[in-house]
């Protein structure tokens, strides 16, 4: 685990070296838990947006966008129960000073037993070799059921207590099982209290007039209170899906693990309107759709799993998370979740107005049920990056740090190099880069040695180099250096658009998924 801590930390310096992720406000100290992303950072996410929205929209003939204003009137807040239950369950340590979650302190403790127990599997499985029987083993073997049985309390009990909302409960299970402040080592706690997420702030010319609104905690609601205007305008019959890529606010108290949870994010959100009675089929269809979307990039299949929510929310009858292991370990990059009618009844309700579909085959109106896939941006990011991230040992004692971006992805997607500053390279380098650079990110390097440049694009994770030597200009062909293998191959200039363009297109990824 320290390892992977500190490839976590060499990941975060990688990401503001190579102008990935910077604090914000870092000349004035910065502000905790929000960050600004640099030149290469917002190519890379422009990427993972447009990789989204065009799974979305393109592959999909009955989903369309919308872009929905950050501020909307306060009582759409009141309807969806963000005003009432936006909380999270906040216990202080006394001696440390630090604030935590005590739901992600529980999950911790549970996470923690359940490495006992791979443990004591893996040391097995090196000790019997083939003939190991995993499932066997666990059944008899009396310190690994003693672990099964403490992990199945300990998550009942949780479990119990977060649909209760039993604060108190909590405290005593984070009593129980002695669980300290990873600062201080202690377990001297305060008790568990609510605390509302959303940032609030006025609106209006004087201070008597002016009203209490919200920045929106998520971009969902944007979708709900325009869903007719979307369906009558487009005359959208169900099931059909609204997408948006949108800011969302958060007053995170416990803002940690660099980008992975910030206070100000972009969501990736689609609501999917269906008839009720047919949410369920349609949830799992999404489920399955937006694990082959994650899957299609080539991060490792293994890295990815679901994990069904033990508490759901008042409103939705099914909930999956899509996980991806980060360097701290499985962590939500995804939510999938059956919402029923609740924000469209609720929003019908506060709002006054009828807000029902008319169904021309059943010849009714009702409120649709909604499926909804929501991604986090940034999570999405720094999943992308930690995936990528590798420090490898070459030949002759060297080594490079390189980004196994997938290529569609990847902020930069060719660079150009003259081999040297002098006998009509450079000119011959920026013809090639004047060509390419309608279709492709390219970028002109000629300072330092060839290897030090290579080395760069290995760093920001550009998947061709392109070098022009003294034989391009005898016959028009450069060397052609692949990012992964390091494989260098001899092609001609004719062709560089067509080689790079058959694995750097988005097109390429959008293929696997339809």
């Amino acid at each position: 685990m320290a390892q992977q801590e500190d490839v976590f930390k060499k990941i975060v310096s990688h990401a503001k070296e190579y102008g990935f992720v910077f604090q914000s406000s870092e000349i004035y100290d910065g502000l905790a838990a929000v960050y600004d992303y640099g030149q290469n950072g917002v190519e890379l996410k422009n990427n993972i947006k447009r990789y989204w929205w065009d799974a979305m929209t393109l592959l999909h003939e009955n989903i369309v966008g919308i872009d929905s204003a950050i501020f909307m009137h306060p009582t759409i807040w009141k309807a969806s129960g963000h005003v009432d239950a936006f909380n999270d369950p906040l216990i202080d340590n006394r001696d440390s000073k630090k604030r935590y979650r005590a739901d992600v302190l529980i999950e911790e403790a549970i996470a923690k037993i359940d490495d006992k127990i791979n443990k004591e599997v893996a040391k097995a499985r090196k000790r019997f070799g083939e003939a190991f029987d995993e499932a066997m083993f666990c059944e008899t073997n009396p310190r690994v059921q003693e672990h099964i049985k403490h992990r199945e309390a300990l998550h009942q009990r949780f479990s119990d207590a977060m649909n209760a909302n039993d604060l108190d409960e909590l405290k005593q299970i984070i009593i129980d099982e002695e669980i300290v402040c990873p600062i201080s080592g202690t377990r001297n706690w305060t008790d568990v209290r609510q605390f509302n997420l959303m940032f609030k702030t006025e609106m209006g010319s004087t201070a008597d007039g002016a009203m209490t609104v919200y920045l929106r905690p998520e971009t969902a609601q944007g979708i709900f209170v325009n869903y007719l205007n979307v369906q009558k305008t487009g005359r959208m019959r169900l099931p059909f899906g609204i997408a948006q890529i949108g800011k969302a606010f958060r007053n995170e108290i416990v803002a940690r693990q660099f980008i992975f949870r910030m206070r100000e994010f972009e969501q990736m959100e689609m609501q999917f309107f269906v008839r009720p009675g047919e949410e369920l089929k349609w949830f799992e269809f999404w489920k399955q759709t937006r694990l082959r979307w994650h899957k299609a990039l080539g991060l490792g299949d293994d890295k990815y799993r679901y994990h069904d929510h033990e508490k759901l929310a008042h409103y939705a009858n099914a909930a999956t998370d899509i996980e991806f292991e980060m360097p701290f370990g499985f962590k939500e990059v995804e939510g999938i979740h059956s919402r029923t009618n609740f924000d469209l009844s609720q929003h019908e309700k506060f709002s006054g107005k009828k807000i029902q579909y008319f169904d021309p085959e059943l010849n009714e109106s009702y409120v649709p049920y909604v499926i909804e896939t929501s991604i986090g941006v940034d999570r999405m990011f720094l999943s992308v990056l930690c995936s990528s991230y590798e420090e490898q040992q070459l030949e002759g004692g060297e080594s490079r740090v390189v980004l196994h971006l997938p290529d569609a992805l990847a902020p930069v997607k060719c660079a150009v190099l003259p081999l040297v500053r002098k006998d009509g390279l450079p000119e011959k380098a920026r013809e090639i880069v004047n060509d390419l650079k309608f279709d492709f990110a390219t970028h002109y390097d000629e300072k330092d040695s060839i290897g030090k440049r290579y080395r760069r694009q290995d760093a920001i994770g550009t998947p061709y180099c392109i070098t022009v030597d003294h034989q391009t200009l005898e016959d028009n062909t450069v060397t052609l250096r692949h990012r992964d293998s390091m494989e260098q191959e001899r092609v001609a200039i004719a062709d560089l658009h067509k080689i790079i363009h058959g694995r750097v297109s988005l097109n390429s990824l959008l293929r696997k998924l339809s």
